[in-house]
């Protein structure tokens, strides 16, 4: 908790230099939901932002309500539950080793390959790197809460209800351990989901926010829920490469010691 409130104060810090940032809008949007406020011009659908020459693209989700969680699976994804989520952005693919690269000035990753999805990196690390990554675009980048998550993951607003990120076919959409050949895949070359979105399911597990806790989907709040509450472990989402195919499931919860890095956990980006 004490590394939690470093970065919190961090983060903010005034960002600098070093950075160019392009955005533009394919669709009528609403009230600007990030700090600060704006008009919609200022609050587009898509946001494509460049560091240090590296661009990366975050999508714009439409809040709404959705059923988070299932009902004849895992023990930890019951009971189905009514949630409420606000506007937020999310990243279009995993966070990549060069822009990981470009923001900490190192490649921890087990698979080494540019636009392949950084990994090995703990749910510690990537708070130091959201950190420096605000600073070098004075933004408020953070790890999707895990209902932000599967919302995204299910389509949002637009979702057509998909046993995986985008379609009822694994192989579609996923990296997992029968297709994979025992390693990661470049981003964004499997289908997107109903967002746009890359990689929701396999490739590499995503760190969430939340804290785990198999009960909280019992008594977690019904709006914008994120579980704050100390446990052994974080969240993380999504499936891997060296996953089983059904652990790639939009409702299929994970939980990671926070200062575990493993080779088959990445990163998406929220704010």
């Amino acid at each position: 908790m004490i590394m939690e409130s470093i970065i919190k104060k961090l983060t903010l810090l005034l960002g600098c230099g070093l950075l160019f940032s392009l955005s533009f809008s394919l669709s009528s949007c609403g009230d600007d939901d990030d700090e600060g406020g704006g008009s919609s011009d200022e609050n587009p659908s898509i946001e494509i932002i460049t560091v240090n020459g590296v661009p990366f693209t975050m999508v714009r989700v439409e809040g709404g309500s959705f059923q988070m969680g299932a009902s004849d699976t895992e023990p930890d994804e019951k009971p189905l539950h009514d949630v409420k989520l606000s506007d937020y952005y999310i990243g279009q693919t995993e966070v990549t080793q060069d822009l990981w690269q470009v923001v900490m000035g190192h490649n921890p990753s087990h698979f080494i390959e540019g636009k392949r999805p950084v990994e090995t990196v703990s749910w510690n690390d990537c708070q130091a790197f959201i950190a420096k990554l605000n600073l070098l675009t004075g933004k408020n980048f953070r790890l999707p809460t895990e209902a932000e998550w599967e919302y995204a993951a299910r389509g949002g607003k637009k979702s057509k209800g998909y046993m995986y990120a985008g379609s009822n076919n694994v192989d579609d959409v996923a990296w997992h351990d029968g297709n994979s050949g025992d390693e990661t895949h470049l981003v964004a070359h499997k289908q997107a989901n109903e967002l746009g979105l890359y990689d929701m399911s396999g490739n590499v597990w995503e760190w969430c926010q939340d804290w785990y806790d198999a009960d909280y989907y019992s008594s977690s709040p019904s709006s914008n829920p994120c579980n704050t509450a100390t446990s052994s472990s974080r969240v993380g989402r999504g499936g891997s490469w060296y996953g089983y195919a059904a652990s790639s499931r939009v409702a299929y919860r994970g939980s990671f010691s926070s200062g575990g890095a493993y080779y088959y956990i990445g990163l998406r980006l929220a704010r």
